[in-house]
């Protein structure tokens, strides 16, 4: 069984979806179904159960909310892909709070040629555990915020919230 449970945060609700503690799927939504779809076949013929608390997944959030920024990295995590992907993503939960960086700098920190920026790209677009795994840590080298899954004003938000700015 899948269990999920929704958080509140500053910019709405977080929906944690876990599997014998491990969180396999994380967003910014109110319906844990919208993750829970975007799963793999084999996790949704598990189910999906929505619980009051997932424990230390849920603890993690609030410790990051209350200002523990590196709470949600000792949270155990898993998700699909390429041996490629798997490696941009295990190099993502290395940035550290407060600090960003480009697509090609991810790359790069990943062992891959700078060349690999689309790759990056394609990694941070296709996480399903935001922001355990902080795609909201990468910017666009030509400036601004580039795009977030749910949207700026919450990548903006979470950048802020690690500065010492939210």
């Amino acid at each position: 069984m899948i269990e999920a449970q929704l958080l509140p945060t500053p910019v709405g609700p977080l929906a944690l979806l876990a599997r014998d503690g491990v969180i396999v799927a994380a967003g910014f939504t109110a319906d844990p179904t919208d993750m829970f779809v975007r799963l793999s076949p084999e996790l949704r013929e598990l189910g999906l159960d929505v619980v009051e608390d997932l424990g230390a997944p849920a603890e993690a959030v609030r410790a990051y909310l209350a200002g523990d920024l590196e709470a949600l990295d000792a949270v155990p995590v898993e998700q699909p892909g390429t041996p490629t992907r798997k490696r941009l993503h295990q190099t993502l939960r290395e940035v550290k709070p407060g600090t960003t960086v480009s697509y090609a700098e991810l790359a790069e920190r990943a062992g891959m040629p700078r060349t690999a920026a689309r790759a990056a790209g394609s990694a941070c677009a296709q996480n399903l555990i935001a922001p355990f795994v902080p795609c909201h840590r990468v910017l666009p080298s030509t400036g601004g915020f580039g795009g977030y899954y749910y949207g700026v004003p919450v990548k903006e938000w979470l950048l802020a919230h690690e500065s010492g700015r939210a």
